[in-house]
This record gives C-alpha cells, sequence and structure tokens, in this order.
C-alpha cells in the first residue's frame, strides 16, 4: 500500500477518534439547558454541574484529537491543508473561536459562586458545543460533495499538482442545502450520543431523563442521517460508502432499542459505531480524492496530487508508530479511572469544587 493511502487512512481514524469522543462533549454540553429545563435554581444548577463532570477529566484529552488531525493533514498533505483552510477559512475561525469560548467556561464557570456569573459561562459552553456540531457536518459535507476549485491564473493542463488549484467559492457557496442537511446530521448524532453518554455515566433522575431524551433525539436524527448519508452516496458514493452506510443506520437502530430497554452500554456503544461508521462512509466515497472539484474533475485535489514527499511521510509513519500507542493507553486509562456514575449527591458544596475535582472525589 503506498503511504499517501496509508495516511488518508490514519487522518480518517483521527477524524473518527475526534468525532466519537468529541461528540458526547459537544451533547453534553448542549444538553445544559434542556436536562436542567423545570427545576428550581439550585437544582437546575446541581444538574449542570454533574453533567459537566461526566466530561471534566476527558473532554480536553478528546479535543487534542482534532488537533492532530489538522497536524497530520498540514504534513501529510500540505495541498489539501492549504486549500481547506483558505476556502474554508470563515467556518474554521468560527469553529476553533467557539472550541476557545467553550473550553474558557469549562475553566471559569466554577470560579464563582453568584448565578449570573455561571449563567455566562453556561451561555459560553452551549454556544461553543453548538456551533461546531453544526459547522464540522456542513464543512465535511462540503468537502466529500466538492467545492468549486478552478486553476490558478496562469496555470495550464494537465492540472496534476495540487498547487494549481484554489478554491473560488464563497462563504454561502457552503451553505447549500446538502451542506446544512450534513451540518443537522452531525448535530443530531452528537446530541444523542451525549444523552447516551449521561445515561451511562449518571444516577436518578438525570439518567432517566437523559434516557428519554435520547430515545426521542435519537429518531429524528435517523431520519435525517440516513437522507444525508442517502444523497451523498447518490452524488459520489461507491460499494463500500453504501455498505459502511448501511451499517450505520442499523447501529443507530439498536443503540435506540438499547436505550429504550434501559440497557445504556449498549445504546452508547450503539451511537459511538454509528459515528465512526458514518465517518468512515464519508472518506470511502471521498477517496481517492481529498478535495473534489464541483467544476471539473481534472481539478480535483487527489491523495495522490496533494501529498507531500516520501521522506516525510516515512518520518510520519515512524514516529506515529512510536507515539500512538502511548496516546491511545493514556486515554484509555483515563477513561478507566473515571468510570464510575456519578449523581447530585456526590457534589461538593461551593465554588471551590470544580468538575475536575468533583469527578476525583467521586473515583
Amino acid at each position: 500500500m503506498e503511504l499517501p493511502v496509508i495516511w488518508f487512512i490514519l487522518i480518517t481514524v483521527l477524524w473518527t477518534g475526534y468525532f466519537v469522543l468529541e461528540g458526547f462533549d459537544f451533547g453534553v454540553g448542549m444538553l445544559l439547558p434542556i436536562l436542567s429545563r423545570g427545576h428550581a435554581p439550585q437544582e437546575a444548577d446541581r444538574r449542570r454541574r454533574v453533567m459537566l463532570t461526566t466530561i471534566g477529566p476527558v473532554w480536553d484529552g478528546n479535543e487534542v484529537w482534532v488537533l492532530t488531525a489538522g497536524g497530520a493533514t498540514f504534513a501529510a498533505f500540505p495541498h489539501w491543508y492549504a486549500t481547506l483552510f483558505s476556502g474554508f477559512y470563515l467556518p474554521l475561525f468560527l469553529i476553533l473561536a467557539a472550541l476557545i469560548v467553550r473550553n474558557l467556561g469549562f475553566e471559569y464557570r466554577h470560579k464563582r459562586d453568584e448565578a449570573h456569573w455561571k449563567q455566562r459561562w453556561d451561555l459560553a459552553i452551549i454556544i461553543g458545543s453548538f456551533l461546531p456540531a453544526l459547522l464540522w457536518g456542513v464543512a465535511f459535507a462540503n468537502i466529500v460533495n466538492g467545492v468549486p476549485l478552478e486553476p490558478l491564473p496562469g496555470a495550464t493542463a494537465p492540472y496534476d499538482a495540487a498547487p494549481y488549484v484554489e478554491y473560488t467559492g464563497t462563504l454561502f457557496t457552503l451553505l447549500n442545502p446538502l451542506a446544512l442537511l450534513g451540518g443537522l446530521t452531525t448535530l443530531g448524532l452528537f446530541l444523542t450520543h451525549g444523552a447516551m453518554y449521561l445515561a451511562l455515566k449518571t444516577e436518578g433522575d438525570i439518567r432517566a431523563d437523559a434516557r428519554a431524551f435520547a430515545w426521542k433525539s435519537g429518531l429524528v436524527t435517523a431520519v435525517v442521517a440516513i437522507v444525508f448519508l442517502v444523497w451523498t452516496n447518490l452524488n459520489t458514493g461507491n460499494a463500500l460508502s453504501w455498505v459502511l452506510s448501511v451499517l450505520a443506520a442499523a447501529t443507530l437502530v439498536v443503540g435506540l432499542l438499547a436505550v429504550r430497554a434501559g440497557r445504556e452500554g449498549v445504546a452508547f456503544t450503539g451511537t459511538f459505531v454509528t459515528i465512526a461508521l458514518a465517518v468512515w462512509a464519508l472518506f470511502a466515497a471521498l477517496f481517492p480524492d481529498v478535495m473534489p472539484s464541483s467544476i471539473d474533475p481534472a481539478y480535483n485535489l487527489t491523495a495522490a496530487n496533494a501529498a507531500s514527499s516520501t521522506l516525510t511521510l516515512q518520518i510520519m509513519t515512524a514516529a506515529a508508530l512510536l507515539f500512538t500507542p502511548i496516546v491511545l493507553a493514556y486515554q484509555g486509562w483515563t477513561y478507566w479511572v473515571f468510570r464510575k456514575r456519578i449523581g447530585t449527591h456526590h457534589l461538593a458544596e461551593g465554588h471551590a469544587a470544580d468538575v475536575r475535582s468533583e469527578q476525583h472525589e467521586q473515583h
């Protein structure tokens, strides 16, 4: 297997890790106002603290996956990276700003005990979870289905080297119906995934409420996701992407049936596998391109013409073989340490107890 193909697969794995792990973080953040609605202010705050505590020890580790995916894309496929970040500059900037604001919310919410202080940072977490959950789907739907790529002025055929093309659309080009449907798909999947995670990680009323919400949101998400995947596969799919899409739909149904039956572990595994299969289906539909042109296939960026030199890919492969097992082992250990369920009775009193210390005390 050629090195560009290997690195295309590795980047697929990195994005899969990001979406299946950070996906439930986004879901938990978006669920803060939903699962605390209808309760007295003090009880609503305690519920939100429980929800944030479930992701307290892991959210920053989950976020590392996107940094690694971005860095790997820059090193392995620099022309893909350059075209993507120039053409998708504003959406990617909005995602970055949302992640920064969200992370500040995690770190600063507990610093003071005033209700207004907490409400402002809760809003930062909610918006900072909603925007990436929506915009990542918009971005990947455009990447897979093609965007306007044209030769740079003065370039001549054949366009077999990536520097000869550039993105010629606008922000509104990216906000097409299929891309927006892709955004709603990731939004719904992450929301359902987060509810499954809370049902798995909490006790008492929050557990029951999360399970009930996961069932409802999952039904809506299943319809949206099926329409999006069918539409995408009709545009640019192949046998492998169709098979993976069907499997993704099947595992989502399994997850919904499991949460309906109160089997949270199977339910969370169902949405976990569903998101992974959906990501694989999109990358399978994309290959051998990394960024197809909606104007002319001759202008497509492919894994071959967008890749770095062979020496660069060899060095990267050696580094990945060395460090990837270490990172996976450490992150797996973190999840094992903080594996227990929590409830409002586990919370420490006062604003000095942040989500990490509360989870540590419970452990």
